[in-house]
């Protein structure tokens, strides 16, 4: 239990994201490779024909306002500006006989480009 200065007891927040146990373990087999990572960093760059597009990289180290979510023995560090693109959504790791990748099921996502390589939201106003 966390405590502040004060010393009153500080709640967990909820995560802003669910990993699911599959993309936790395809994470925990690609850190294996990298010793000095610290987890994944997750991001949304403006690409593709949709608009935004997920990026994921290894992490090093945490940045400043980064959001880490830890799920058991890995960290997912989610970049400041793709907070608010991301929260709700699912990470899940899929693999058959043609494809293995990470999905997203993100409810702040209002369509999807055709390939399913990008998304775009809402427009408040």
């Amino acid at each position: 239990i966390q405590k502040n200065s004060k010393g009153k007891r500080l709640r967990k927040l909820k995560d802003p994201m669910v990993i699911t146990e599959s993309a936790a373990s395809r994470i925990r087999t690609l850190l294996s490779k990298r010793p000095d990572a610290l987890g994944v960093r997750l991001g949304v760059r403006t690409r593709g024909c949709n608009g935004l597009s997920y990026t994921l990289n290894y992490a090093e180290e945490q940045k400043k306002f980064e959001t880490r979510i830890d799920h058991d023995d890995i960290s997912v560090l989610i970049e400041p500006k793709a907070l608010m693109y991301l929260i709700g959504s699912t990470m899940d790791f899929y693999e058959d006989d043609l494809t293995a990748e990470f999905r997203f099921d993100n409810p702040n996502a209002e369509s999807y480009c055709g390939c399913g390589e990008s998304f775009n939201v809402a427009k408040n106003g």
